[in-house]
């Protein structure tokens, strides 16, 4: 890019404004109370957001996000980010300097003598048919580690002390309730937050914990529910389908949000006669479903919705519950789950058998592979091209908060 030098700063490839084209970018002063950052999920392909939010960081020094929401891995980030007292360049380098250190035995191991026995009991209730005691199996990894992993690297309880401060209006995670199908959104935020119900969705006012943050990322069959409030509540992105709607509810007036998927093609290539789709292609398709497509439909909504109150004329008011809300998305330039079938790398050894098992081996099955790849060589990467992506599209970031500056 015309105007910038490359150079090396804690293993990043930063840039430095020689001036030529654009020069230091002017410090924009406080956000507005309604600005938020909303952080979808996907596995270790959330590590794509760190590196995003690092150059946001230096691109806009004085950026803050009072409403912060997330689901499932981006849970996983908005917590850090919501718990931590310093500008967001020193929060970011916090969870980036946990993300470096972060791999797959810290995030989830295999039990195998549990497996096997919920395997056994699942055999023995099919050829019953009845069930006795426990349930067949509660999960084939269990996450545990993560949990210890985020007890000792966020404090928590800076989240309230960043919302008594008046730094922070709300932080909110999604998850699903696995008693009543719903999307609930737990929120930990200033007195006088109205709450919200909706169809198959609604919010609870709570100290966020990290059972918040474990409900929000398990993966259903993958990772075991979680109990909460007398209810098990599994993967926030399962049911809900309108993932920006949490911090509009909380009265964000202008959304940043951070995807996972890449512009898609215009056409799509057919390749010959394909051999059948391995478990782990299936699973992978079910999960890019269950994380991608929803940010996608929910922004064109909004859109839509945005186009409409354009052209009503000036003496019209707008239909009750609706409001302008400005949007900016920013998306991958590649194919994050392609990026993972490029490498090899060491998932801890019951999981790479169970991986290949499934198919896991298979160049298509790459997108699966993605969500359980926590290795510094895979994020570490992802990380880089978030910052690089924000960089590219720097004019973009600058006319958003720009206009919310005025």
């Amino acid at each position: 890019m015309e105007g910038w030098k490359d150079g090396k700063m804690d293993g990043w490839t930063v840039r430095r404004a020689t001036g030529k084209r654009y020069g230091a970018t002017p410090p924009l002063g406080r956000m507005p109370y309604d600005t938020a950052l909303v952080l979808s999920g996907g596995g270790a392909r959330a590590s794509y957001q760190v590196g995003t939010l690092a150059a946001l960081g230096e691109i806009v020094p004085d950026l803050r996000f009072p409403i912060v929401t997330g689901v499932s891995a981006g849970a996983i980030n908005t917590v850090c980010l919501a718990a931590n007292a310093g500008s967001l360049a020193e929060s970011v380098s916090s969870l980036q300097a946990n993300w470096k250190r972060l791999t797959s035995d810290q995030v989830y191991c295999v039990q195998p003598l549990s497996v096997v026995r919920g395997g056994l009991r699942l055999i023995r209730d099919m050829i019953t048919g009845r069930r006795t005691g426990d349930p067949a199996l509660r999960g084939i990894l269990n996450m545990d580690p993560l949990r210890g992993f985020l007890r000792n690297a966020v404090d928590l309880h800076g989240i309230r002390a960043n919302i008594k401060s008046g730094r922070l209006k709300a932080a909110a995670l999604s998850a699903t309730s696995y008693t009543t199908g719903w999307t609930v959104t737990f929120v930990e935020c200033v007195p006088g937050v109205p709450m919200w119900t909706r169809a198959q969705r609604m919010s609870v006012r709570q100290e966020i914990t990290v059972d918040h943050v474990i409900a929000s990322a398990a993966i259903p069959i993958v990772f075991p529910a979680v109990h909460i409030n007398k209810e098990y509540f599994g993967d926030g992105s399962v049911r809900q389908s309108a993932p920006l709607a949490p911090a509009i509810h909380l009265g964000a007036r202008r959304l940043l949000a951070i995807g996972m998927r890449a512009p898609r093609p215009a056409t799509v290539p057919i390749l010959g006669d394909p051999d059948y789709p391995s478990s782990a292609e299936v699973f992978g398709l079910l999960m890019n479903s269950v994380f991608l497509d929803t940010l996608d439909a929910d922004s064109e909504r909004l859109n839509r919705v945005n186009q409409i109150l354009d052209v009503l004329p000036p003496t019209r008011k707008a239909p009750p519950g609706l409001k302008q809300v400005d949007l900016l998305v920013l998306r991958p330039s590649r194919d994050l789950g392609a990026m993972a079938g490029d490498r090899r790398v060491r998932l801890p050894r019951i999981v790479s058998l169970l991986v290949r098992a499934m198919g896991g081996r298979r160049r298509g099955a790459a997108d699966f592979l993605s969500y359980l790849m926590f290795e510094p060589s895979y994020t570490g990467d992802l990380m880089q091209l978030g910052y690089e992506d924000a960089y590219t599209q720097r004019p973009a970031i600058e006319t958003f908060f720009e206009a919310a500056d005025r």
